[in-house]
């Protein structure tokens, strides 16, 4: 089965095993990933450069531990802006990009305007990213705090891992 892509390239079933497989595990070799989809090591290869340059795999990374490096406190921060311009939102988008706390950032249909989780090592250092910097970001108007007390599931793979 193929799929039509946004670029007008496909991918097909075994583009996607090349996908989840990595996603699972970024470090394996192309000869052990070769193996796992079903494909000689130089098709595999060539497919594996393909789905780079078209923009399917942005890049490889380490995953770090957060707790052992001492920052293990979760916060979701709902944020209401007073203006929702296009222009006042390119200001917030650029402004969230510059701050180290924020790891993820989304704009939300729904009561409020965006969705960030904030990533510090206690309460006490998130109560003054919330008021020095969150609150202070281009046109917020009101905040609201949701404190994470256990990730029960956090994949930032983006991709569902292979079922064995």
């Amino acid at each position: 089965m193929t799929s039509e892509t946004q670029d007008g390239g496909e991918i097909d079933r075994f583009d996607r095993a090349i996908l989840r497989e990595l996603a699972a595990d970024g470090r394996m070799s192309v000869a052990d990933l070769a193996l796992r989809v079903g494909l000689s090591k130089s098709p595999c290869q060539v497919r594996l450069k393909r789905l780079q340059a078209r923009g399917y795999i942005r890049g490889f990374r380490a995953v770090l531990d957060p707790a052992r490096l001492g920052l293990d406190h979760i916060a979701f921060v709902e944020v209401r802006l007073k203006d929702t311009t296009e222009s006042a939102l390119r200001a917030f988008n650029a402004a969230v990009a510059k701050v180290p706390e924020i790891e993820q950032c989304h704009m939300i249909a729904g009561a409020f305007d965006y969705l960030l989780k904030v990533r510090t090592r206690d309460i006490r250092a998130y109560r003054e990213v919330l008021g020095e910097v969150i609150s202070a970001l281009p046109h917020v108007a009101a905040t609201s705090t949701h404190v994470s007390m256990e990730a029960v599931k956090d994949d930032a793979g983006g991709w569902p891992a292979p079922r064995r």
